[in-house]
């Protein structure tokens, strides 16, 4: 199924809010599946990319746990959501409209980074920093992965 609108750009900026490599790491494993957007997604159409991106996006659930991880809204944790969320956000927007599919990604990533850590924050004062950050990861992991599913569709010569 794909959708006409910006709601799975947005969706996907959300989603780059708590893991800024997550986004990436479902459009790679979608390609990998056979799966193509509606917006262009030159990057990951390479393997260079494309299996960057699925290490990356392992390493950041990995890095996540560990004490000395940084804040996600110091600068290089936003910089990698901004471009993580732009990518996404342009390969989930109708064709044409790439542009505003990246901006409508990041212009939802940048704020929620801010709210998404606040939350984590509290968990993290009620159940400790492996806990949540891996409860935080199931949830992030499995909307991201729902996003790109519902937004992608079969590559056209795996159709009937």
């Amino acid at each position: 199924m794909t959708s006409p609108s910006l709601l799975p750009s947005a969706l996907i900026g959300a989603v780059a809010s708590a893991r800024s490599m997550t986004p990436m790491a479902t459009l790679a494993t979608a390609r990998l599946a056979g799966r193509q957007t509606d917006g262009v997604l030159l990057l990951l159409d390479r393997p260079l990319f494309k299996y960057g991106a699925l290490a990356m996006g392992l390493g950041e659930l990995v890095g996540d746990k560990v004490k000395s991880a940084p804040d996600r809204t110091v600068l290089p944790g936003l910089l990698a959501r901004v471009m993580s969320a732009a990518i996404a956000g342009a390969a989930l927007a109708p064709r044409g409209r790439e542009r505003a599919g990246a901006a409508v990604a990041i212009a939802t990533a940048v704020p929620l980074a801010y709210l998404t850590l606040a939350a984590r924050k509290q968990a993290m004062a009620r159940i400790g920093q492996t806990r949540s950050g891996l409860i935080e990861d199931a949830l992030i992991v499995a909307a991201g992965a729902a996003i790109v599913a519902l937004s992608t569709r079969p590559q056209e010569s795996d159709r009937e």
